[in-house]
């Protein structure tokens, strides 16, 4: 099988959690990668965990919601690792608060690293797919696309990521590039155990409550959205297109 063997991949908001554990499962699978992060300096622990096992890595860095730091960045990686052909769009922050609270600032910047940065990350790069007549876009939504309390910022770049992943779908199919997006439940990283302590419990406390709530009985783990990533990355899945697969332990079947 192909798979990802000898491809070039960009993961955004690769320094760590999820976006580190994409990197390193795509590299353990033959892919040379960007890892890609605010800061280059960022990016080293993932780099090494890369190159320490055998595979083949750069660190970048960018700011996803600036389109000069965007183009740079995708030139840079083109020319050093030899073209583009899988983009992971994993960048993003937190600023929750409930409604009457939320300030523009919250919303802009939620909205301009996960919503813009993906937008011109993906214009950027498909430019190099189109032209390969290959390409893989990978976005990273959640389940908090369907609501969810104190994130009205986040669930509505959620969603409007799911509205760009079938768009870019329509648009580069006929370039033989497929867009598919990842939908994460719980996946216990720095990012949920901050949240946990903001709302006042543990990443204990929050795993453990999960784990009751799902069919699987247990939360997620970075793993589990690396290797749906993997699936959705590879050459064999040409077929699959415009997708949303949410990873959730099976939360809405309950």
């Amino acid at each position: 099988m192909a798979g990802v063997q000898n491809r070039v991949a960009v993961v955004t908001g690769a320094a760590q959690g999820i976006g580190a554990a994409i990197a390193i499962r795509l590299a353990a699978a033959g892919a040379a990668v960007a890892v890609v992060d605010l800061a280059q300096d960022a990016t080293a622990d993932t780099v090494a965990a890369i190159t320490s096992a055998g595979g083949s890595a750069i660190g970048v860095g960018a700011d996803v919601s600036k389109s000069d730091q965007v183009q740079a960045a995708v030139e840079r990686v083109a020319a050093e690792l030899g073209g583009l052909d899988i983009l992971v769009n994993n960048a993003g922050v937190l600023r929750d608060n409930l409604l009457f609270k939320m300030s523009e600032d919250d919303w802009d910047t939620v909205m301009n690293v996960h919503l813009k940065g993906a937008f011109l990350c993906s214009k950027a790069a498909q430019k190099y797919m189109v032209e390969a007549k290959y390409g893989r876009i990978i976005n990273m939504s959640s389940t908090s696309a369907l609501g969810n309390r104190g994130q009205s910022n986040y669930s509505t770049a959620k969603a409007g990521l799911q509205g760009l992943t079938k768009t870019l779908a329509i648009e580069l199919g006929p370039f033989g590039v497929t867009a598919n997006a990842i939908a994460p439940g719980f996946i216990e990283t720095a990012m949920t155990k901050a949240t946990a302590e903001r709302v006042g419990t543990t990443i204990e406390q929050m795993r453990e409550a999960v784990a009751g709530a799902v069919p699987v009985r247990r939360g997620g783990v970075p793993a589990d959205i690396a290797n749906t990533a993997l699936f959705f990355a590879g050459e064999e899945s040409g077929y699959v297109t415009g997708q949303v697969i949410y990873v959730d332990g099976g939360r809405g079947l309950l």
